[in-house]
């Protein structure tokens, strides 16, 4: 609970502000970092002699670990708080970005690159520490701004490595510019620790009794819990399919196959740890006072799959698209499709600011809604319209896909604030669950049908939604000493 009164002013560098762009820039770096391959495809896959299929080999590698990497960081953030965690996971994630700076063959630099996709888990360390300094009606705005500013870092990364690059020189540019990106994520992490704390003073860091897995507060939440991990399980698995013989044959049949069975066993492990953490909701109910309801965490990861999960993958094909639709070069396809991404500087933090001012469930709705027919819009797109309604329509889908990120994370906080970090991470690796779904159906279909397939789930989130209890009042949490702390989640 924040107790810190000063007015939201985005100029200021005082108080909660500073925490708030501190987190920001950090999300800004975690980005730069994990995302700063893609503008330098070409200039890699020519000095290290890779082939196509080993480049998409390490796209992959890039974003599949992030998975797991979202869920784990959000149970090390509740535990240790998120300075530390930011912090060391910009120090240590350093580290593999300067070893595929000095790659030089593929299995270094496939290495490097899967290590790099823990970065990616950087996201949800933010939404932890801007949700314990900002008050109830203050926290959609502020958590999109950390978002939406916070994931431009792609974007700069696009624009920027590539000139300064160029600006090194010589068949090594590349790899000076992605070591610059190290640089910044190293000593930032010294900046970020030595200039946040966890919490306003007087404030109270709440921390969840156990680090194993996530606290559910019913007996149908327990196998409610355990039916919504299985995706995240099932992407991993279709991500191996896709590097077995019947995709990209980059593992053999029986990696492939031990890769399965590794999936299995550790679903298992994972049971096994909720059950540990949980077993006593089966011998007497929890406290009504204690009680959160599962299905809103459940809800908000279904829409993130849609939202998150449709601009990673929108955002990798989208040039492409542009460019086979309309027949432009590589490089004006590129800049047209960057508008889509250009929209994240103000859709994040608008749909949070929407959100704050006229409720969680109904801004949901109306943003899953235009989700849904921005989608379709763009199925309809082919060479016959001009290119600059094209580029509206894009524009127009990112608006409600972005924004709609902004509102899924004004909710996440309201539901349990020990529990934050670790609703956040399940929650945003559901996002990367959507970009490895959506993807795959990519491969294939045609992009009509693509952006079809993201409409209909759109669809879906938004049925799912009719079911979601907005967060009311106030939540309970436990200090140390015992004395039960009430929480304002909402309007009294």
């Amino acid at each position: 609970m924040s107790t810190d009164t000063q007015k939201f002013n985005l100029f200021s560098f005082t108080g909660k502000m500073k925490i708030l762009h501190l987190s920001w820039m950090a999300f800004f770096i975690t980005f730069l970092v994990w995302f700063n391959f893609a503008p330098l495809l070409g200039m890699v896959k020519e000095s290290l002699g890779l082939t196509t299929q080993e480049i998409k080999t390490l796209l992959l590698l890039n974003v599949s670990i992030a998975i797991p990497a979202r869920v784990l960081i959000g149970m090390l953030t509740d535990k240790y708080g998120p300075r530390l965690i930011y912090s060391s996971l910009l120090i240590i994630c350093s580290i593999p970005c300067f070893m595929f700076a000095v790659a030089d063959n593929f299995v270094q630099a496939a290495i490097a690159r899967f290590a790099l996709g823990l970065i990616g888990a950087g996201f949800v360390i933010g939404i932890r520490m801007v949700s314990e300094w900002f008050p109830h009606n203050e926290l959609g705005t502020a958590e999109g701004i950390y978002g939406g500013w916070g994931n431009f870092g792609s974007a700069a990364a696009a624009f920027t490595l590539p000139t300064v690059a160029i600006w090194f020189g010589g068949e090594d540019g590349w790899r000076y510019a992605i070591g610059l990106t190290g640089v910044f994520s190293l000593i930032f992490g010294f900046i970020y620790y030595n200039s946040v704390t966890d919490t306003p003073k007087g404030s109270t860091y709440f921390k969840p009794k156990t680090l194993g897995a996530m606290e559910v507060t019913s007996k149908g939440d327990f196998f409610f819990l355990l039916l919504m991990k299985i995706p995240m399980y099932a992407a991993l698995a279709l991500l191996a399919w896709k590097l077995s013989p019947a995709g990209v044959s980059l593992l053999s049949e029986n990696s492939a196959n031990m890769i399965y069975m590794g999936l299995i066993l550790l679903y298992f492990y994972d049971v096994s740890q909720v059950w540990k953490v949980n077993k006593t909701v089966f011998k007497e109910p929890v406290p009504e006072l204690h009680r959160y309801s599962f299905k809103q965490v459940a809800v908000l990861n279904v829409l993130y799959f849609a939202t998150f999960g449709s601009e990673l993958a929108v955002v990798s094909m989208l040039p492409l698209f542009f460019s086979e639709t309309f027949e432009l070069t590589p490089v004006v396809a590129g800049m047209v499709a960057s508008a889509y991404a250009f929209m994240n500087l103000m859709s994040r933090p608008g749909g949070g600011w929407i959100s704050d001012k006229f409720g969680r469930k109904p801004t949901l709705l109306i943003l899953t809604a235009g989700l849904a027919m921005g989608y379709y819009l763009m199925a309809q797109v082919d060479s016959t319209w001009p290119v600059w309604l094209a580029v509206v329509a894009a524009m127009a889908c990112s608006f409600f896909v972005q924004s709609g990120e902004g509102a899924v994370f004004a909710a996440v906080p309201l539901i349990k604030r020990r529990m934050t970090g670790q609703i956040a991470g399940m929650t945003g690796a559901y996002g990367n669950v959507g970009a490895v779904v959506y993807l795959t159906v990519l491969s294939l279909v045609d992009y009509s049908t693509f952006f079809m397939v993201i409409a209909g789930t759109a669809v879906l989130g938004f049925i799912t939604l009719l079911f979601y209890s907005e967060p009311k009042g106030q939540i309970a949490e436990v200090a140390e000493d015992g004395s039960v702390v009430m929480i304002d989640v909402a309007k009294a």
